[in-house]
């Protein structure tokens, strides 16, 4: 099994500059050392979700897929109320949590991370809410990523609190330079990027 790693990015075409792919914006991300993605996009096909996870997974990228096990995707991140019955498959499965007690729960269900949120205000979601902040992620039962409103400028103090890692959708998909993010990000992080 790959190991969880620091940095997790979750697809979302809706939000990306006019005139930019998923897909290029993917490579650039992978270009500068993302590892795993989150490939959400649920309102395609699952037959061309399927195809942007080989693609995705063409690009070196580890797949995760939200809500529906894909077969190029390793992993499968589930909604707050899912269970994993349908994820044995797969080697990373992770679960949607909004407070410290849902961890606990996707920990108790076997569940081998959990993405809590918001960790802060979100460009992505606003009105989603009111965010936790760091004080939620202490002592958590399991690998747990910090998601909402998370940037270069706190991803530190979301892992120094007790996060496993951050989980970033608005502050990628809606830059201008999304590998310049990412690299700030894994810098914050104290991860470096793999050579290619």
């Amino acid at each position: 099994m790959t190991a969880l790693p620091r940095l997790l990015v979750l697809t979302d075409r809706s939000q990306l500059p006019l005139g930019r792919s998923l897909f290029a914006t993917m490579a650039a991300c992978a270009e500068a050392g993302l590892t795993h993605v989150v490939l959400r996009e649920l309102d395609e096909p699952l037959e061309h979700r399927a195809k942007l996870a080989e693609l995705l997974a063409g690009l070196g990228l580890n797949v995760i897929a939200a809500h529906t096990p894909l077969p190029a995707a390793e992993g499968l991140h589930l909604p707050a109320s899912a269970s994993c019955s349908r994820c044995h498959s797969v080697l990373h499965r992770g679960r949607s949590c909004h407070s410290p007690a849902e961890v606990a729960t996707a920990a108790a269900e076997g569940f081998d991370y959990a993405m809590l949120s918001p960790y802060a205000l979100t460009e992505s979601k606003p009105g989603y809410g009111p965010p936790l902040g760091p004080a939620a992620f202490c002592d958590l039962p399991l690998p747990t990523y910090a998601l909402g409103g998370i940037t270069p400028d706190n991803a530190a103090a979301a892992v120094a609190a007790g996060a496993h890692g951050v989980a970033v959708m608005g502050a990628v998909m809606r830059a201008e330079e999304p590998a310049e993010v990412v690299r700030d990000l894994l810098a914050a992080l104290g991860t470096t990027a793999v050579a290619s």
